[in-house]
């Protein structure tokens, strides 16, 4: 079977006992479920030396403090989400530890809130990964806006393909973006421990900008909150358990181990170094931007090929990571769907085993985000880490009150430290949520609060609108089957000449009924309309009426109708109300003669009048309508085919 374009993109379905093989193990899990949290070492750091910068020198002397009191509050959160993997062997997201102990509103709230989180992270990773390439090659950021939507669309390709096939490519730049980061910053300390604290740098930074300000509390609280952008990502693990192969939790906990570490260290890296090279963020709006990792590689190797290595695996991997959100995006969008919040379609796996409607819908928020801020990272940044924050709160309150409640199988020995780990992580980062909204208010922090609200709303609104449809599905479904008279329907069938579609629909139409009535309607766009009429009437005489009653049956009538709106669904209603006030309670059927397309392209040459025919129909038509598409296909049927399409052969 030759390969489509759609298999050529995305890859052949998949089938469901093949969902087991695809799952990740830890060397995988890194890497599709731990770029976010790894990458924000790039671009964490500079949003708050972004703020700190206002003090001029005196940034360099606070960055350190503030770098440790984020990396406490990291560690913190890591030892929480530890704990949330033991107690949620199958998926500990948010959603699920909140509303299992808050309650749904809280589960909703926890939900909405890492869905904006996810969408954001999106576009300030592949922001932040394009401001890398731009730094090193400074005759593209022109093109920012257009090179963060190529990446955008290639890594949506890449997804929906597949969780395995996403962790397996974006492996290789995820280890040498860590090689490459412990490489420079090791070169680096080394040479500032030799030097007596005062390397010599290879290529100068930019000087310091003069300071506007002077260094105070507020000024700490705003760095610190932008800096706390550097601990999304955290909670995917425990989003994606489910993701991971057999056994579950030692590989969870290994994958949140290994971030923890590896970000605390480059995060207190950076720090160290930016203070004792002198560095501090540009604006990335101006010519000659270069990130805060571009400056500190510059002055520990120069611009040299480790340089280059260096800046390729941190856009490789500041602009994959997204990844992460692709992962867990459409898993959490999965379970809030499953529960009646979200369109149907969310919770539905794809060709690929990949819940595909919550990948692309992700793309649309983050793209749109993109072109809204033009890709730049700094606008982002205040939007960042307020849904985050407020998931983490959530997440960690709920598991202080599993804890409390004794978990699932009673009050255990170990429950109550269990018990004071999550409290001090819904603590700590429950004061990391009220600095940053603190800070970030009016920065932009007010679109997230005001949207967060809005989105619940929606979700309850969904739900409600799901239960209704229950409600009136099972109203009356105990009863017993009332048993009718069988009473032929009435078949109505719309056509627009004598022809061989026609001639198959209403052979078809005999065999449901042997009331059958064609509809012939005249419309403005007919030159001829005499001369058409006369015609349709003399093959109607010829090849139906004279047949029918030579074989003896009832004759099948042709009804002509005028339309001066060009519109053949009000003809059909009115015959089909006709229809009801001469015998009411009659089923009536609008049986549509419909052409099938062979090709993609022919879908381009159509008018498709027949589908929107059949949905109006169905909307209009009352409770008693049944409408039947007849096919015509324009190329040989072959059902091998069709089956190829939807049970793909194992080496495919």
């Amino acid at each position: 079977m030759p390969l489509s374009l759609v298999d050529f993109l995305i890859g052949r379905r998949v089938a469901n006992q093949q969902a087991e093989v695809r799952k990740l193990g830890v060397l995988q899990a890194i890497p599709a479920m731990g770029m976010d949290s790894l990458s924000s070492a790039a671009y964490g750091p500079e949003a708050a030396l972004s703020i700190l910068a206002a003090a001029g020198m005196a940034s360099l002397t606070v960055m350190t403090p503030v770098t440790v009191a984020i990396v406490i509050l990291l560690v913190v959160l890591g030892s929480s989400y530890w704990q949330t993997v033991e107690a949620y062997t199958s998926s500990g997201g948010v959603y699920v530890v909140a509303k299992d102990n808050l309650g749904i509103m809280a589960g909703l709230l926890a939900a909405t809130a890492l869905m904006i989180d996810y969408t954001l992270n999106v576009s300030v990773g592949i922001s932040a990964g394009i401001a890398t390439l731009t730094s090193a090659v400074p005759a593209l950021q022109a093109w920012t806006l257009p090179l963060c939507l190529v990446v955008l669309a290639a890594i949506t390709l890449l997804n929906l393909r597949g969780t395995r096939e996403a962790g397996v490519v974006w492996a290789a730049p995820s280890y040498l973006y860590v090689l490459a980061i412990g490489t420079t910053l090791a070169w680096g300390i080394l040479k500032s421990i030799s030097s007596g604290g005062h390397p010599h740098p290879v290529v100068s930074p930019p000087p310091m900008p003069k300071a506007l300000e002077a260094m105070s509390f507020w000024l700490l609280l705003r760095g610190f909150a932008n800096g706390c952008t550097a601990m999304t990502g955290v909670e995917a693990i425990s989003n994606g358990v489910n993701a991971l192969r057999e056994p579950k939790i030692p590989r969870a906990r290994s994958t949140l181990v290994f971030i923890v570490v590896v970000l605390s260290l480059t995060l207190l890296g950076i720090a160290y170094l930016a203070r004792v090279y002198g560095i501090s963020a540009m604006d990335q709006a101006r010519p000659g931007y270069q990130t805060v990792l571009s400056q500190l590689s510059g002055a520990v190797f120069g611009h040299a090929w480790l340089y280059y290595i260096t800046l390729a695996s941190v856009l490789w991997v500041v602009c994959l990571s997204a990844n992460t959100s692709f992962v867990g995006f459409p898993r959490l969008c999965h379970l809030v769907a499953h529960d009646g919040f979200l369109p149907r379609a969310f919770a539905v796996p794809g060709r690929r085993l990949v819940y595909s409607v919550g990948v692309l819908f992700l793309t649309a928020g983050s793209g749109g985000l993109l072109i809204v801020f033009n890709g730049t990272t700094i606008r982002l940044i205040p939007l960042f880490a307020v849904g985050a924050f407020l998931a983490f709160t959530l997440s960690q309150a709920g598991m202080a009150v599993h804890w409390w409640r004794g978990g699932k199988h009673g009050r255990g020995h170990g429950d109550t430290a269990k018990l004071l780990i999550n409290g001090a992580g819904a603590t700590a980062t429950g004061i990391a949520l009220g600095v940053i909204l603190l800070t970030k208010f009016v920065e932009g922090a007010w679109i997230t609060v005001v949207l967060i609200p809005c989105t619940v709303l929606l979700l309850q609104r969904i739900h409600r609108y799901y239960k209704m449809i229950d409600t009136r599905l099972a109203a009356g479904a105990e009863e017993a089957l009332e048993l009718y008279q069988r009473v032929e329907p009435a078949v109505l069938v719309p056509i627009g000449a004598w022809n061989h579609i026609s001639r198959k629909a209403i052979s078809y139409a005999l065999r449901l009924s042997r009331d059958v009535t064609a509809l012939h309607v005249t419309t403005l766009e007919s030159e001829d309309l005499d001369d058409q009429a006369q015609r349709l009437r003399d093959d109607w005489q010829r090849f139906v009426e004279q047949p029918a009653r030579q074989a003896g049956m009832r004759t099948p009538s042709l009804r002509m109708v005028q339309s001066d709106y060009r519109s053949i669904v009000a003809p059909l209603l009115r015959e089909i109300d006709a229809v009801r006030r001469c015998q009411p309670g009659r089923t009536v059927f609008v049986v549509i003669p419909q052409i099938v397309d062979g090709h993609w392209w022919e879908l381009l040459l159509q008018t498709h009048r027949e589908r929107r025919l059949r949905s109006r129909l169905l909307r209009y038509g009352g409770a008693d309508i049944a409408v039947v598409g007849v096919p015509w296909q324009l190329t040989p049927s072959n059902p091998e085919e069709g089956l190829a399409e939807e049970e793909p052969s194992s080496s495919g």
